[in-house]
């Protein structure tokens, strides 16, 4: 069972946008824990670069309580073996049970969104979705290193 502690939250929240905080808060409790924990490792590599902070943050926003722990393994599984069939499986359509599949493989552009849509900076949003300019490669780099080793 995954957990985060009060003061967890309250150090994203000194990172966050005021609409972000409530952004954050929406997300199931094991994304939450997984993102504190991406940030964390960040921090103690020595990055504090507030945009990239608020992108470790949010940067699963989007896979909200759709996204089950199956499709997760699942599509992790796909992803890796038959790709071409994962992206098969996937449906834009919202109602079908074939969605979460679509909201995993394009849930860094959603999650973006959601965190523009939410006060974060354009920067950020770049980072989530792994689109950083020239300057923040390096810290683009370190984002998908911390998220991978969760």
């Amino acid at each position: 069972m995954a957990r985060v502690d009060p003061g967890e939250t309250e150090a994203a929240d000194r990172v966050l946008p005021r609409d972000a905080r409530d952004l954050f808060a929406s997300m199931p409790v094991a994304d939450r824990r997984h993102a504190i924990d991406v940030a964390q490792r960040l921090l103690a590599a020595g990055h504090d670069d507030p945009d990239l902070i608020a992108a470790a943050l949010l940067h699963d926003a989007a896979k909200g309580h759709r996204l089950r722990l199956w499709h997760r393994v699942a599509g992790v599984l796909l992803e890796a073996v038959a790709p071409r069939l994962l992206a098969r499986l996937g449906s834009v359509d919202e109602r079908s049970r074939r969605y979460p599949f679509h909201l995993y493989l394009h849930h860094a552009e959603f999650s973006a969104k959601a965190a523009l849509g939410a006060g974060c900076s354009v920067r950020t949003g770049a980072l989530i979705r792994g689109q950083a300019g020239p300057d923040d490669v390096a810290l683009a780099a370190a984002l998908a290193a911390a998220d991978r080793a969760s």
